[in-house]
């Protein structure tokens, strides 16, 4: 019966629904501790709802197969890309205290006023803010919990190309 839940349709449907409710779990730990985000925070959250999507996609396609595999490559991918950014932003907040500048403009700022590359490098550069820890849950930082998250979709996803009910 639980096997059914996290299987098929269900299965992909469950991904999103956890994908996109980290994502809001995200906005309410911004607005009750009225925290900013900086840009690695905000490039999470993006992989964060690229997943969502892709789990989406995958639940009214309804894989079989070969499909299957197709989705869960593209899910982890996604799911290692996150994780990159996640530990990068670790990386930054372990060492804060050699930081010199702060993270810099904002997100929407670099991208409407810089190119592309320009932006993206800006992104991961990140350091100030991005190295600042503003929140912990059980003694885990944001990135560290999207380091977490990201891991386990990853999992979860293998998990949905090799379940077939």
């Amino acid at each position: 019966m639980i096997k059914n839940l996290f299987a098929g349709r269900r299965g992909y449907l469950l991904g999103c629904i956890a994908s996109f409710g980290l994502i809001g779990l995200a906005l309410v730990i911004q607005t009750q501790y009225r925290l900013e985000p900086c840009p690695l925070c905000i490039s999470q959250r993006i992989v964060f709802m690229s997943l969502g999507l892709v789990f989406l996609i995958a639940a009214i396609h309804n894989p079989q197969a070969v499909w299957r595999k197709i989705y869960a490559l593209l899910l982890v991918l996604i799911s290692l890309g996150g994780a990159g950014v996640a530990i990068r932003h670790w990386w930054l907040q372990a060492h804060r205290e050699s930081m010199i500048a702060d993270c810099g403009v904002g997100f929407d700022y670099m991208f409407d006023n810089f190119p592309l590359q320009k932006a993206l490098t800006l992104v991961f550069r990140g350091t100030g803010d991005c190295a600042a820890i503003d929140w912990t849950f059980l003694g885990l930082s944001l990135p560290q919990l999207s380091l977490i998250a990201f891991m386990g979709f990853a999992a979860y996803a293998i998990y949905l190309s090799k379940n077939k009910t």
